[in-house]
């Protein structure tokens, strides 16, 4: 992400470097005719009233009730049959919400505005944890440790990445629906993506990669990847035109992808892939940002943003994905998508059904992530250090 002019920013450079509607009300059954041995009344019956529309409630405010403070909290994760919340700080330590570090490279990473610990995912087992940093050469590396509740250990690195510059690193890891692990990319860094790689099929930079991560050493490609097989592509890639996808996350109900693609100085954007997808999709940079033609560089079969939005206003600066809301307590949040901008602080819900249709909830500043509990209830965190729990106004 870019963050601008803040020092405990964590990415400084990267510009330059739906509710679901509530059932319908039953239709009333029209009474029966009568047929008393009085004999049925000449008169028409009445007609049956018409069913009350059932308005949606009313969107809303949203409340950030701090839980905890964290050194530069950046991701976050939850482990199946843990009650605990897991935030990666990105100074290098891996921390439970009551503040128990269960590992750290503090020791190992490396300090630029956009590297550090940037991403963590555990397995849907439980049974082991990954995390996304960067070394203290810039490169990136996604390194497993076996995990018990207690203690990691067996540590490996699954993949490596050789990264050309210091910023656009990606970070984000989660596993999908399918229980595959989704790794996101950035494009290499300096600006405009001088190598082309958002393009190129040849390197995994400017990507999401879909692995196992267990079916084999280092990992396992899945089969029904997009361009397995494909002469001059790697295997790994899922997706593709994306230059910086800082944060994305799966909808738990309908399992489509929601990806955040920080811009360069023109646009911001969010894009889309609905479950059916089998992956392949090119979302445009540095052939487009947002959806505007990008210094004549050329790209095909382009999938447009969903949401954008103008980095000239607002003290915009870097996107900030979430999460569908799928959780109980506020009911007219359910199936909107919330997203935020580092530097300007909003934080928006869009309708998942209609992603223009968004409208300004709150505000938390630094804006770094969003997470999302077993109960489906969402979080936010702030690189100056609080880890909120959203709650309703």
């Amino acid at each position: 992400m870019r963050l601008v002019a803040v020092s405990t920013a964590l990415l400084v450079t990267l510009a330059a470097c739906a509710q679901e509607p509530a059932p319908p009300a039953p239709v009333p059954l029209a009474p029966a005719e009568s047929d008393s041995a009085e004999g049925a009344s000449t008169e028409s019956a009445a007609p049956a009233p018409e069913p009350a529309e059932t308005e949606p409630p009313r969107r809303g405010k949203l409340r950030f009730k701090e839980i905890a403070k964290l050194e530069k909290p950046v991701a976050f994760a939850v482990r199946e049959g843990d009650d605990r919340l897991y935030v990666a700080e990105q100074t290098g330590r891996l921390r439970t919400s009551d503040g128990d570090v269960v590992i750290d490279l503090s020791g190992e990473v490396s300090g630029g505005n956009e590297q550090g610990l940037l991403g963590v995912a555990f397995h849907p087992s439980g049974r082991w944890v990954y995390l996304d940093w960067t070394d203290a050469r810039g490169d990136t590396h996604v390194t497993e440790w076996a995990f018990d509740g207690s203690r990691a250990t067996a540590r490996r690195d699954v993949l490596t990445q050789d990264q050309p510059y210091a910023n656009h690193n990606g970070g984000q890891l989660a596993f999908g629906p399918d229980g595959y692990l989704y790794i996101a990319l950035g494009d290499g860094g300096s600006a405009g993506d001088p190598q082309g790689n958002g393009q190129k099929l040849t390197t995994l930079l400017g990507k999401i990669l879909r692995i196992d991560p267990r079916g084999g050493r280092p990992y396992q490609v899945p089969e029904d990847n997009p361009f397995v097989g494909k002469q001059g592509a790697k295997p790994e890639i899922w997706a593709y035109g994306l230059r910086n996808p800082w944060r994305f996350g799966f909808d738990r109900d309908t399992g489509d992808l929601w990806i955040g693609d920080v811009g360069q100085n023109a646009w911001e954007e969010v894009d889309h892939q609905p479950a059916g997808s089998r992956g392949g999709e090119n979302y445009g940079w540095n052939a487009r940002e947002g959806k505007s033609r990008y210094r004549g560089a050329k790209g095909r079969d382009m999938v447009d943003p969903v949401i954008t939005y103008s980095l000239d206003e607002g003290g915009n600066c870097s996107v900030i994905a979430g999460y569908v809301y799928r959780g109980a307590k506020i009911p007219w949040l359910r199936g909107r998508f919330l997203y935020g901008d580092f530097c300007a602080g909003w934080i928006k819900a869009a309708r998942a059904d209609e992603p223009a249709d968004a409208a300004e909830v709150g505000k938390v500043e630094q804006l770094s992530s969003f997470g999302q509990g077993h109960d489906g209830e969402l979080y936010a965190l702030s690189l100056q250090g609080p880890l909120y729990r959203i709650e309703p106004a």
